[in-house]
Order: structure tokens, then C-alpha cells, then sequence
């Protein structure tokens, strides 16, 4: 497993570099060699601690954790153990498929490109912030409610498998979740 360590506006020390891979390479057990751990550490004006972790290559799907804490460390503790309990769920649920679907339908999915705009706004302008593109890959909305989950997002547009229209699933407000398709 690589992991790549960052900082945004925090100077990284050995000592949280050494605490980052030592917590995050208890992970290997679960992943394969060729896992990429991209893990960001932040600090903003209220003296909080942030800890992003991306970890792409679990069959194309992307996971996310993140945290804040005044403490980097109990942020770091904590980040690992969601990304911990995320990857064994998704291992559990993928382990008791049938046989099969040993492919996952998106496995490119980390050609995920962002784009930044920078046009100046004018007066009463709609500006757009960021610009997401991405390939849709056919999938079931069992596995974009998944995609969804992992990514830690409250929507997920997806290409459905059997019909190929594009779908999007979305986490409703009562704990749910809904789908919208074309007409």
C-alpha cells in the first residue's frame, strides 16, 4: 500500500508523519498492494485539526473519511477508524455476492478530473465554484447507493445497468434513499 502524506497550511513534522503511516499501515491486512492512500492534513484560524483520507483502488471504488478535532492526533485516530470500518463493510458485502460479479461496473472511476473556474463574477451572476467531470459506468442502484455511501456524498449519479439512462440516487432526509431516473 503507498500512502501519500500532505499538509495545507500545517508544516508535517517527522513525528506526524511517522504517527500518519504507523495508524494507516494497519490497513495493509485489508488492502492489496497496489491500494493508494492519500491522506491531507490541514489547520484553519480556530485552531482546528483536519484529516482527509482518500483511498482509491478497492476495485475502482473510491473511499473517503475526514475529521476535525483540536487534537491532529484523536483526528488521525478517529479518520483511520472509519476508513477502517468502511473498507470491511464494503468487503462484506461484496464477499457475499454470488458468483459472477467479481467485476466491479466502475472500475475507472478514479479518472475523476476537477476543474476550477475562474471567471469573475458579475453583479447577480450565477458563478459555479468547482466543475466535477466524470465517467459514468453502468451499475445497479444497489451499488450506487454503495458508491454513494463510500464517498460519503448525499447524492450519486450513475448510468443504470439494464437500461443505460442516466439515474441518480440520493440520501432523503428521513434516512432513506430515493432514485431519480429519466422519462
Amino acid at each position: 500500500m503507498k500512502i501519500a502524506i500532505s499538509g495545507k497550511k500545517i508544516k508535517l513534522t517527522e513525528g506526524i508523519t511517522g504517527y500518519i503511516e504507523k495508524k494507516f499501515s494497519k490497513l495493509e491486512k485489508l488492502l492489496n498492494d497496489d491500494a493508494e492512500l492519500r491522506v491531507t492534513v490541514s489547520a484553519n484560524k480556530k485552531e482546528k485539526q483536519k484529516v482527509e483520507v482518500t483511498l482509491d483502488s478497492i476495485n475502482g471504488h473510491i473511499v473517503r473519511a475526514e475529521d476535525v478535532q483540536e487534537d491532529l492526533y484523536s483526528a488521525i485516530d478517529i479518520v483511520c477508524d472509519k476508513l477502517n470500518r468502511q473498507i470491511v463493510k464494503y468487503k462484506n458485502k461484496f464477499k457475499s455476492r454470488t458468483t459472477g460479479n467479481d467485476t466491479i461496473r466502475f472500475e475507472q472511476f478514479n479518472e475523476l478530473v476537477e476543474e476550477e473556474i475562474d471567471v469573475l463574477p458579475e453583479e447577480n451572476e450565477l458563478v459555479f465554484e468547482r466543475r466535477k467531470r466524470f465517467n459514468l459506468r453502468p451499475m445497479s442502484p444497489e451499488e450506487a447507493v454503495l458508491q454513494m455511501n463510500l464517498l460519503g456524498h448525499d447524492f450519486f449519479l450513475f448510468k443504470d445497468q439494464d437500461t443505460f439512462e442516466v439515474c441518480l440516487v440520493y440520501r432523503r432526509g428521513d434516512g432513506g434513499y430515493g432514485i431519480i431516473e429519466q422519462d
